[in-house]
């Protein structure tokens, strides 16, 4: 049996610019003079850096949006005709906590193990990144 998903380009949207609203004050006033994003003092990134750096980030958030969204939906024990639904923001944590601790924080474990990045980035990184995530998973997962 395969699961009955519908997708919400709407909530797919939404997601993205809520994932770039969270990165715009996670990256910039919160942690942005953080030492340990591995930046010198004073350095700034031309525009065409940063015009490319957002080009990638929404096409990551736009993918990563568009799989969460099958991750909310298959959760939902409606999308397998198996029961009545709990409430949307369960779905929504679950979906998004469980990509993060399987999927995010194995890959930022790597960059302290071979790339050298502190544990200190490895936690505003991580910290992000679960912070999106679950703002992500919960638009999903309510607005669907």
């Amino acid at each position: 049996m395969q699961p009955d998903i519908q997708l919400s380009w709407l909530a797919i949207a939404g997601s993205v610019a809520a994932s770039f609203a969270i990165g715009s004050l996670w990256y910039g006033p919160l942690f942005g003079k953080a030492r340990a994003l591995g930046f010198p003092d004073g350095m700034r990134p031309s525009q065409a850096e940063i015009i490319k750096g957002s080009l990638l980030n929404l096409l990551g958030a736009l993918l990563m949006a568009y799989v969460l969204a099958h991750q909310v939906a298959v959760w939902r024990p409606s999308s397998w005709h198996a029961g009545q639904d709990l409430a949307d923001s369960q779905y929504g944590f679950l979906a998004a906590f469980f990509t993060w601790i399987g999927f995010i924080v194995p890959l930022l474990l790597n960059g302290v193990a071979f790339e050298r990045k502190s544990w200190k980035l490895f936690g505003i990184n991580g910290a992000y990144q679960l912070v999106s995530l679950l703002a992500m998973g919960l638009i999903l997962a309510c607005w669907s």
